[in-house]
């Protein structure tokens, strides 16, 4: 890793590889289309990455570099799930380069820059620091992003897709949504290095699937369900057609006026790994799992140490009708 450098200096390196996309082009006076976004260059053969959500259903796409050169864009691949996107360019311009996407997460403090095309301004940079990682974000499909990383550098209509860089010039991020002030959330390098590649290689990418809602075990939900103390995940339901080693909740009780399920299984960890929250479930199936694998899952039942041993199934397509938004899915 190279020491950092000045947000000036960070400003001329990463800028000719940031670039405004435009799935309906821009309009008749020059002004950006409807839905216009950012993306950045990942690599020398012109894979582009941006957010499903600027791409949307087009399947091809304008693109207009810093210098004021355009392309056209072949969409090769998008995943709702993660609201990743990849275009194609045949032929970037000569001075462009692929920004390098970091391996592992930044850290809580560290100074970045948002780059893209906010409020159809391209090549614009704002900077701050990262606010936090581990998050998980609406993804609009009855899903959560978990692992996205928060930061307070501006981001801004326009920003979506662009990356989120540190002062070495990695990025550690692709900017996708703006929650209030001061509070922006990129996805993070994980989940960018795991689904990227495949859907240059595959047009889509398929992720693993429990098919059961939960809520986590906060101390209301301990006490109900006569549990130690918080941690974990409560299964709460289990769907048509899931795996019939786990148990669901089969009544509710009332904890200090909050209606609580109880009677499900408790799932701790997960091939040896602790799971003490969804968010921490939820990272574990998109980043280390795959449909078909199986998985030891570590679990609380009726007061006992149980594990089970479940093969995962694949999620249903984002069309479908939309889980229950008031527990979590995984």
């Amino acid at each position: 890793m190279r020491e950092p450098v000045s947000y000036p200096q960070l400003y001329r390196e990463v800028v000719p590889s940031v670039v405004s996309i435009y799935p309906s082009g821009p309009t008749a006076d020059g002004r950006p289309g409807l839905g216009a976004g950012s993306g950045f260059v990942y690599d020398e053969f012109g894979y582009v990455v941006t957010n499903a959500h600027v791409v949307r259903d087009a399947e091809m796409v304008e693109l207009r570099f810093s210098d004021g050169a355009w392309r056209r864009g072949d969409v090769v691949g998008a995943d709702a799930y993660t609201d990743l996107a990849v275009v194609y360019v045949d032929g970037l311009p000569e001075t462009v380069g692929p920004l390098p996407v970091a391996r592992e997460h930044p850290t809580p403090g560290e100074p970045v820059a948002a780059f893209g095309n906010p409020m159809g301004l391209d090549g614009t940079m704002t900077t701050g620091v990262v606010s936090g990682t581990s998050r998980s974000t609406p993804s609009g499909n009855g899903f959560a992003i978990p692992d996205t990383v928060q930061t307070d550098a501006a981001i801004n209509p326009g920003n979506s897709g662009g990356p989120l860089v540190r002062t070495d010039g990695q990025v550690v991020g692709v900017n996708r949504a703006k929650a209030g002030d001061n509070i922006g959330f990129a996805i993070s390098p994980t989940i960018v290095n795991r689904v990227v590649p495949t859907l240059i290689d595959r047009g889509e990418y398929r992720h693993a699937y429990l098919n059961v809602r939960t809520v986590d075990v906060s101390p209301s939900v301990a006490e109900a369900n006569g549990l130690d103390g918080p941690g974990g995940v409560l299964v709460v339901s289990v769907g048509d057609g899931a795996s019939d080693a786990l148990l669901g909740c089969r009544t509710t009780r009332h904890v200090r006026g909050w209606s609580v399920p109880v009677g499900g299984d408790v799932i701790v960890g997960v091939d040896g790994r602790p799971i003490d929250s969804h968010e921490a479930l939820m990272r574990y199936l998109v980043t280390e799992t795959a449909p078909g694998q199986t998985v030891e899952v570590a679990l609380r039942r009726d007061g006992r140490a149980v594990t089970e041993r479940i093969t995962l199934g694949a999620r249903p397509t984002p069309d479908r009708p939309r889980p229950d938004r008031r527990v979590s899915v995984g």
